[in-house]
């Protein structure tokens, strides 16, 4: 394909399966407008939104040691998340973090601030380094994109587990559509697929995932939601929420430390992310998300520009960073750039529940009318 960029986002051809209209305006931006219009609310009736649900949790909730749960990693939106949830919502939020032996120090600073000012109770889960350790070098030998697969899915499995295990009912997430109404689905595969993780352990890995959190398909889509009634909350669509000036918000009130990049609060993500992702694929996330900005009016396409033209990594830092990565994983730095020059492979390689999600969903529709 001739590279092409589009002309009202940055979105380009990096991305195979992008399409553009005769006007050269591409999908993703084009798709990401209607999600907006349709989810985002930074108006009366978010407000309204914010303050009915807020009452609904506090009535449904009230004799509950916590009326909701939010998972939080030390980043931009998890911290703002709880800064929303307690003084604009007046909610008794539990906090929860997943520890998967990647945090930075000025993650783990972050979480502690905001805990301290608010005088919230904070569960760490630490994930069994050997065991993740064994996942994450058993995904680089499988060569696909997603390689914060190890990471997220451990988050997501462990917060709903712990939100279920102790009766909360209302998880508050800090998803939103200002800064994530793009992602090409060719970017990456699916957290949620424990059928391919298992699967590429099988392959690549070692030993046993015993203690590991997992969570199966039907747990994710049928059991928490459905029978469960494990219900997810998205409050930062229902506000103005503009991600540069919720930085400086945090900064300003609760002595917050910025990390430089989104979700480089963990050491691994940002390797993957301005390194691994780039060098081997070509995918350079940044695009999404500062599509993403501009699509909901936060910055200009010159200003997402002139982002894009900043190195990703300083050759110091990189090099100090290969070397750190490859010694935590027990591997010599030969072997380690080894693995990262395999042959690309795609998540159709290995076996995944794709086909499920895609009936789900069909039937989800059907359902729901």
């Amino acid at each position: 394909m001739k590279h092409q960029t589009c002309n009202y986002c940055v979105m380009d051809t990096t991305d195979p399966d992008i399409t553009f209209n005769v006007e050269g305006r591409c999908n993703h931006c084009l798709d990401a407008e209607q999600k907006l219009k349709n989810g985002w609310f930074p108006n009366e009736k978010g407000k309204r939104l914010l303050e009915s649900t807020a009452k609904e949790i506090k009535s449904e909730c009230a004799n509950d040691p916590y009326d909701c749960i939010i998972g939080v990693s030390g980043g931009v939106d998890s911290s703002y998340l709880v800064y929303v949830a307690v003084e604009l919502m007046g909610l008794r939020p539990l906090i929860v973090h997943v520890d998967a032996g990647w945090n930075s120090e000025i993650a783990v600073s972050n979480i502690e601030k905001l805990v301290k000012k608010y005088d919230l109770e904070l569960f760490t889960y630490v994930v069994s380094w050997s065991e993740i350790r064994d996942l994450q070098v058993a995904y680089l030998r499988s060569s696909l994109a997603n390689q914060d697969v190890p990471q997220d899915h451990a988050f997501f499995a462990k917060l709903y587990e712990f939100a279920d295990r102790n009766k909360i009912k209302y998880v508050i997430t800090g998803s939103n559509l200002t800064s994530e109404s793009i992602l090409p689905l060719s970017w990456g595969y699916s957290a949620s697929d424990s059928t391919q993780i298992k699967a590429i352990f099988n392959k690549f890995g070692s030993g046993k995932l015993k203690t590991y959190p997992m969570m199966s398909f039907f747990k994710s889509k049928i059991y928490w939601p459905y029978m469960k009634k494990l219900k997810v909350v998205k409050p930062l669509d229902w506000i103005n929420y503009d991600k540069n000036k919720a930085i400086n918000f945090l900064e300003e009130h609760f002595g917050w430390v910025y990390y430089g990049g989104k979700h480089h609060e963990s050491k691994w993500t940002k390797f993957f992310q301005a390194y691994y992702l780039v060098e081997k694929f070509g995918f350079d996330k940044r695009k999404a998300h500062l599509s993403s900005l501009i699509v909901a009016g936060q910055i200009s396409r010159d200003e997402a520009l002139k982002e894009l033209e900043k190195p990703l990594y300083d050759q110091q830092e990189l090099n100090d960073d290969k070397v750190y990565i490859a010694n935590k994983l027990n591997l010599s730095l030969e072997e380690f750039d080894s693995l990262l020059a395999l042959e690309n492979k795609d998540y159709k390689d290995y076996p995944n529940e794709e086909k499920l999600h895609n009936f789900f969903r069909k039937v989800k529709r059907k359902v729901q009318g």
